[in-house]
């Protein structure tokens, strides 16, 4: 499959915002980062986005727009899953909110 641009981004954005998460949970892996580095996202289960991100890397680096890159390959996005807790559909809200 081939993707657009704005495909392209839009898969970017999403593995971005994940990796973001995951710093939060595991800050020891920015010590792996050097400072200034560029991170590429290659997503071993988009082949696709993978050889994308790969060319446009590479391409950069040939044109002396990145002197630092650091790959970062992931297996795969675990499913989306909401965090809502106990969500109540009504036509009548309660007239107070209750504290968790």
């Amino acid at each position: 499959m081939k993707y657009n641009r704005e495909a392209i981004i839009e898969k970017n954005i999403t593995l971005s915002f994940e990796f973001e998460r995951y710093i939060a949970e595991h800050p020891e892996i920015l010590e792996q980062i050097p400072e200034g580095a560029a991170v590429i996202f290659l997503p071993k289960d988009d082949p696709e986005l993978y050889r994308v991100n790969l060319e446009t890397a590479r391409k950069a680096q040939a044109e002396g727009k990145a002197s630092c890159i650091v790959f970062l390959e992931v297996e795969a996005l675990a499913p989306a899953r909401s965090r809502l807790v106990n969500p109540h559909l009504t036509v009548q809200p309660s007239t107070r909110p209750v504290a968790a």
